[in-house]
């Protein structure tokens, strides 16, 4: 399952897998009418034409994988028994987006999936390979082969950001496997973010149409049948719909398609170029802030977007693009969404006046260069794959792009690395003493200890930790 932090007090439950050409086609989006019932015959009407045009791009996934099962220790102890393979299996949900076969689902449906099936709504099944996954967004784009000359029925991507509460959605999928189900409710909120650090790959629909594990992957679509969202995770303390489920925008689930569609393995986001906070009460009354709503700038990369553009530390970012945004997640996630090379409109409050600023969409720096290295010889960290700091790297990982220079480990691997307790995450900031700023002088380090011993210091959860290891 996929782990997330929330502002919620609620216990996290995926929306999970239950056990077991170069553009996105587009039709033109008709402006919605939005009308209250207001008669009884008018309560009676039904949601079947929107079924009718949707329910057929709705296709079920099935991932399987080989893990190994180890032996009870107890057995071992008397040369009883030997690691096994066994099938591992999910079932999620998708929609094709392209009638040549292209797929929508999440990332976690086929996360480490060695075989792919998917299952259209007549019930024939394709092997399917992955384009694109990339686990930050929870979307994974797939690919299956139809007979020559078919052409699937596809549902448009509606991410022209005209969502409103309240609005009616649909939510489509195979909860707990039980075959196509859909379900109704409405747009709870918008712009959900789930990190209060302003980090967020994301800034979710909530909606109150039931979603169950299995339901991930599945579309939200909105009444003229358009994905609005890919259904992606819910809260809930029984483990099932309580009313609470979180869906990924339809503008991020448009550029990874458009991603996966031009050739990429993961999607690049653009960023800001500013280290950003949520205004909160505090922050809007020394400001003089009449709400407290926006992103309050705490640095700016050196020639990066930002200081380009003109904001200065002190800024609040109130709107981007013409909309208002609510916390530094919103700002983020807004940006994120463009294309390389975009220009971004950003509506700044400074020094009790408002200003209009341009932003250049542009993908954080891979300064330094990544040199990632699987760590080789007898020393404490052998087996571990480590990498360069940079906004880049750290913007693929999750981690703040403003983090100090130095290594991280991507994996801790099977070897030495994994014994001693090391592992994906831990930053090395010194060995024996020796400040450690890139991979080159990780690798120096190691190499000089004598002795067979190293100290070394990691920082974990913002804490420097100083082990002793001999090997």
């Amino acid at each position: 399952m996929r782990a997330l932090r929330v502002l919620l007090p609620a216990l996290i439950v995926l929306a999970a897998c239950s056990p077991s050409g170069n553009s996105v086609a587009q039709t033109p989006l008709p402006t919605p009418t939005r009308s209250v019932p207001t008669s009884a015959a008018s309560l009676r009407m039904s949601f079947s034409p929107v079924v009718k045009k949707t329910a057929p791009a709705v296709v079920n996934i099935s991932s399987k994988r080989l893990v190994r099962q180890q032996v009870d220790p107890f057995w071992e102890l008397f040369g009883l028994g030997a690691p096994r393979d066994r099938t591992v299996g999910s079932l999620g949900s998708g929609v094709i987006v392209r009638p040549d076969g292209v797929i929508i689902t999440n990332n976690h449906v086929v996360e480490g999936g060695q075989e792919i099936t998917v299952s259209l709504a007549d019930r024939r099944e394709f092997p399917a390979h992955v384009m694109i996954a990339d686990p930050r967004t929870d979307l994974a784009v797939l690919k299956i082969d139809p007979p020559a000359g078919e052409r699937l029925p596809a549902l448009a991507i509606n991410d022209t950001g005209d969502l409103q509460v309240g609005d009616l959605a649909l939510a489509i999928g195979n909860p707990f496997g039980v075959g196509q189900t859909v379900t109704n409710g409405i747009i709870s909120a918008l712009n959900r973010t789930a990190d209060p650090s302003g980090d967020a790959a994301s800034s979710y629909i909530q909606t109150d149409a039931a979603i169950n594990p299995g339901n991930s992957g599945g579309p939200l679509v909105d009444m003229n049948g358009d994905i609005i969202g890919i259904n992606s995770f819910i809260l809930s303390r029984s483990g099932t719909s309580s009313g609470v489920g979180f869906a990924i925008p339809a503008a991020l689930v448009k550029r990874v398609v458009e991603t996966a569609l031009g050739g990429g393995h993961s999607l690049v986001r653009a960023w800001t170029g500013a280290r950003m906070q949520s205004v909160t009460p505090e922050i809007a009354r020394s400001l003089g802030l009449a709400t407290p709503q926006g992103a309050l700038v705490a640095d700016v990369w050196a020639g990066g977007p930002a200081a380009r553009a003109g904001l200065r530390q002190g800024d609040v970012i109130t709107a981007v693009d013409g909309r208002a945004v609510v916390d530094a997640s919103g700002v983020n996630y807004a940006v994120s969404t463009h294309r390389m090379g975009d220009q971004i409109r950003l509506g700044v409050r400074r020094g009790g006046g408002d200003q209009a600023l341009t932003l250049r969409a542009e993908p954080p720096p891979a300064s330094p260069a990544r040199d990632e290295r699987v760590i080789n010889g007898r020393n404490p960290l052998q087996g571990a794959t480590v990498v360069n700091i940079s906004p880049a790297v750290a913007d693929q990982i999750g981690i703040d792009p403003f983090t100090n220079p130095g290594v991280i480990i991507m994996s801790g691997g099977q070897g030495l690395a994994a014994q001693a307790g090391l592992k994906s995450g831990d930053i090395i900031r010194a060995v024996n003493g020796r400040r450690v700023a890139t991979v080159g002088d990780l690798v120096t380090a190691l190499g000089a200890a004598g002795g067979g011993v190293w100290r070394i210091t990691i920082e974990r959860d913002g804490q420097e930790v100083t082990g002793t290891f001999q090997v």
